[in-house]
Order: structure tokens, then C-alpha cells, then sequence
């Protein structure tokens, strides 16, 4: 008789227990449908937390995860979806879970976490992810497509970016980073025909993206790498006009500016046009540019000087390549050749400042603008706000979601730092192995102009007296309604990468 009372008050309780639960979710759904999301949020963690209604606790988990985003903490959001995304199928609210997280990855600009988690399930869930809206299913091949082009999965990434179609707004980005890994001296070839056409199927994958109209996400820097890529690859064809004619689209005072006036400097220099080079990497050295990170510009002037038989100017390059360049090498030696290494988090300290003694400016710009490492910042900083509106919530805090929510942020914090370390070590590396390859080039030089000095000595002619019997004439104005102005000087706004060198030369003719 005692056994059975005590069975009817468990069961009694647990109804109870079931019914109160029910009754929070309620109020927490009410809360939820009036845009109350911070009590909505409260209310579902409560729920999450306390009720053994399976399936009332699957809906409070996604409810819970959806509060958050639509209160305007997308961090938090991703820590609570993720684990709906994970468990698969089997959870009622998968589906909904991946379209939140794929939304949230624009959001947040996340390049890490969100793309590793998709990449990581596809295999797994594939199938089910099939019935997703095209537009998220075109986000997360395009996710894929990334990832495997960065693991130098060429052929995979193709596969998956071709799976976006042309009604999507990642169409563009996709069609680009198609054309990337189609152009990469790494995409599998059976010979150097096939090589030469994946060439030109990649020239013709970039010619398209420029004429697409339907409205894409950040559709101009797509355009402008289009521009950049379609530079590049003729200039691997050895089409170096068609070269320069694309580098020279890419629009003054675009992000990717500087970078068009150095590669071009380049084409115009394998197109035999040495006034031409010398002019766009002029561009480089005006004051707008100050603090960027370019040591190859300085060896290309003093390559084209060379070439020109003009040997104290080559000479005065590689001087300033030296003045400039080698007391950063020093600074960073230590840095990435230390005995001892230094933790990953210590890295990202370094670089996480817009002024750090210990760096080299030009360095420092140079990691911090790398669009990878900007993505990181972001998703620091809001990480930092999401943690002070928790803890500024007082009704979060007496219902102890504060501490749950903070920890998860901090341990995702904590990866992200470890990654952004991993970053800025990589990239500081490759500076100082960089400008110690510039340097090792510039021996090559000065060793070849030093030979060339000597070659020309014996030949008894007179530089002073070869160059004096040239004229220098002014360069080929583009149209009439073209002004010339003579270099004294001052960088102007309007005539950077305008400059146009003309030059005598000094070889013997023969």
C-alpha cells in the first residue's frame, strides 16, 4: 500500500513537474512572438534546464538559440544552434538550425567556425541538407568550395563552387573562386596543353563574372579581383598588353589599388615598356602608401634600371630597398626564428594593437589588413560586446544564464585567439623570409651590375657622353583632353598611378 501511494505521488509530481514546464514555455513562446526576446530567452533556458519532456525541451533548445539571434547577440546564437546542427536530422529543428547558422555566418563575417562546422557535416547530412532553400544550400557550397581550395583540394573545391547557381547572391564569389583554383599552376593536368586551356577556361570564368547583373553580396571587390585575376592570368599566357590593359581597371583608391600598380609595374616591364613599370610603381612610393608592406617593388625598379644599363640609378634602388626593408628583418628575427617558441595567444597580443614597438609598421599593417585577420577581429570585438550586454542583463544574471553564457564565450574566444596567433605567426614569418629573399636577389643584382660596370669599362666609350647625345622626349599623352605635367617631386592626389617614366639608356650599342 506504501509502495503504491509513494508510486502515485512520483507520478503525481512529475506531472506536475510537466505541467510547470509547459506553463514557462508558454509564457516564454508568448514572450517570444511579442518580440520580448531577452525574457523569451530567460524563460527558454529555464525550460532547457529543468523539464525531462523530450520533446518540449527540443523546442525550447531551438527557441533558445533563436532569442538570442534575434536579440542581437549572433555569437551567442551560433554557440546554441551548433549543437542543434550537430545532433542531425533526429532533432526537429536541424534544418531551421543550419539556415540560422548560414545566416549568421554573414553576419558575423565568420571565416572559421561556421564554414569548418557545414564542411565537417556535409558528408554526414548531405542528404537531408538537400531539401534545404537553394539559396542556403548555394551558401554552404560556396562554404565547402572555400575550405577546399585553401587545403589545395583544386578539383573539390571546382565541384563544389560550380554547384552554385546563378540565381544565388554568392554566385559571383563562387564563379571567381572557380576561376582561382582553374588558373592555379596546381589544378591536376595531364600536360601542358590541358594546363594552357584551364587557363583559358579560367580567363574565360572571370570574363563572365564581370558581366553578371543579378544583384550580388559585395559585388564590386569581386569585380575588382575579377579584374586583378584576368591581369594575372594573361600575364602567365605571356599576353602582357592584355595584361596591363586589365590591371589598369581596377579603380584608383580601390582596396586592391596598390596591388594593380605593382603587378602591373610587372607587365609593363616584360612588355619592354620600362617607363611604363617604372611609372606604376611610382604610385607605390607616394605618401598614401606609406607604412605598406611592398619590398619586391624596390627589386623590380632597380631590375628595370639595370636593364636600361642605368647602374647608379639600380644601385640607388637597392639602397633604399635596404635602408628600408633590412632594420625590419632584424626586428623580426627574433620574432620567428627564437629558439624558445612563443605561444600562439603571444602572437596574437602582438598584433592586436594598431602600434607595437616590437614590429615593424609596414609589418604590422600588413598583418592586420589581411582579410582572414580582419574577420578575427571582428568576431573578438563582438564577442567582448555580447559578454557586456550579458552581464549587464540583470535578469539574466538572477536567473544564472550570465555565467553559462559568458564561459561558452570566453572558451570560443579563447580558439579564436589561438587561431588569430596562428595567423599572425604565419604571416610575420613569411615578412621576414620574404624580405630575406629580397635581399639574397639583391646581392644577385648588385653582383650583375658591378660585372656590367666592368664589361662596359672595357669598351673604352664614355657613359656621360652616350647618355648626353640622347633626348628625352614626353610620353605619348592617351587622348587630347589629357593634361602633362612634369614629376617634381610632390605626389598629387589626381596623378597617382598616372606616372609615366621616359628614360635614356645607357647599353653600347652594338
Amino acid at each position: 500500500m506504501k509502495r503504491t501511494l509513494f508510486f502515485a505521488i512520483t507520478l503525481l509530481a512529475a506531472s506536475l513537474a510537466q505541467a510547470q514546464d509547459l506553463a514557462v514555455y508558454n509564457k516564454a513562446l508568448s514572450a517570444y512572438n511579442g518580440n520580448q526576446f531577452e525574457d523569451s530567452a530567460r524563460l527558454f533556458f529555464e525550460v532547457t534546464n529543468s523539464t525531462t519532456d523530450n520533446d518540449l525541451r527540443l523546442k525550447a533548445e531551438y527557441y533558445l538559440a533563436s532569442s538570442f539571434q534575434r536579440a542581437n547577440l549572433p555569437f551567442t546564437a551560433f554557440i546554441y544552434f551548433t549543437p542543434i546542427v550537430r545532433a542531425g536530422p533526429q532533432h526537429p529543428y536541424h534544418l531551421k538550425s543550419v539556415e540560422a547558422l548560414i545566416a549568421l555566418q554573414e553576419v558575423l563575417q565568420d571565416d572559421f567556425l561556421i564554414p569548418s562546422i557545414m564542411n565537417n557535416l556535409y558528408d554526414r547530412y548531405a542528404d537531408a541538407w538537400a531539401t534545404l532553400p537553394l539559396e542556403v544550400l548555394a551558401r554552404i557550397n560556396y562554404q565547402i568550395g572555400r575550405i577546399a581550395y585553401r587545403k589545395q583540394k583544386l578539383d573539390e573545391a571546382k565541384q563544389f563552387l560550380e554547384a552554385v547557381p546563378d540565381t544565388s547572391q554568392f554566385y559571383a564569389k563562387a564563379q571567381y573562386l572557380m576561376g582561382i583554383s582553374l588558373a592555379d599552376p596546381r589544378y591536376p593536368a595531364a600536360d601542358e596543353q590541358t594546363r594552357s586551356r584551364n587557363v583559358e577556361a579560367a580567363i574565360t570564368t572571370f570574363e563572365g563574372v564581370l558581366k553578371i547583373r543579378t544583384r550580388q553580396l559585395d559585388f564590386d571587390d569581386t569585380r575588382h579581383l575579377a579584374y586583378l585575376a584576368l591581369g594575372r592570368a594573361n600575364y602567365n599566357q605571356g599576353q602582357y598588353q592584355k595584361s596591363t590593359e586589365w590591371y589598369e581597371k581596377v579603380p584608383r583608391f580601390s582596396k586592391y589599388w596598390d596591388q594593380s600598380l605593382f603587378e602591373n609595374g610587372f607587365a609593363r616591364f616584360q612588355n619592354d615598356d620600362f617607363g611604363g613599370a617604372l611609372g606604376s610603381l611610382q604610385g607605390l612610393y607616394a605618401p598614401q602608401f606609406a607604412g605598406a608592406f611592398q619590398p619586391e617593388s624596390w627589386i623590380l625598379t632597380s631590375t628595370t634600371y639595370y636593364f636600361s644599363c642605368l647602374y647608379d640609378e639600380s644601385k640607388s634602388s637597392l639602397a633604399e630597398y635596404e635602408r628600408i626593408y633590412l632594420p625590419m628583418s632584424e626586428k623580426l628575427k627574433p620574432l620567428v626564428d627564437s629558439v624558445e617558441p612563443r605561444e600562439l595567444a603571444a602572437y596574437f597580443k602582438m598584433v592586436n594593437v594598431t602600434e607595437n614597438p616590437e614590429l615593424p609598421k609596414a609589418v604590422l599593417n600588413w598583418v592586420r589588413t589581411n582579410e582572414r585577420m580582419l574577420g578575427l577581429f571582428g568576431m573578438l570585438k563582438e564577442i567582448e560586446t555580447e559578454k557586456s550586454m550579458i552581464e549587464a542583463n540583470q535578469g539574466w544574471r538572477a536567473a544564472k544564464m550570465s555565467n553559462e553564457l559568458v564561459t561558452y564565450l570566453d572558451q570560443n574566444k579563447d580558439t579564436l585567439e589561438k587561431t588569430a596567433g596562428q595567423i599572425a605567426k604565419a604571416r610575420l614569418t613569411e615578412a621576414y623570409r620574404t624580405i630575406k629573399g629580397f635581399g639574397d636577389q639583391a646581392e644577385i643584382i648588385r653582383f650583375e651590375i658591378a660585372k656590367a660596370e666592368k664589361e662596359f669599362a672595357e669598351t673604352g666609350l664614355d657613359g656621360e657622353a652616350l647618355l648626353g647625345k640622347q633626348t628625352l622626349y614626353r610620353p605619348k599623352m592617351p587622348a587630347e583632353n589629357w593634361n602633362y605635367w612634369k614629376f617634381e617631386g610632390e605626389f598629387w592626389r589626381d596623378e597617382i598611378g598616372y606616372y609615366q617614366y621616359t628614360l635614356k639608356r645607357g647599353c653600347p650599342t652594338n
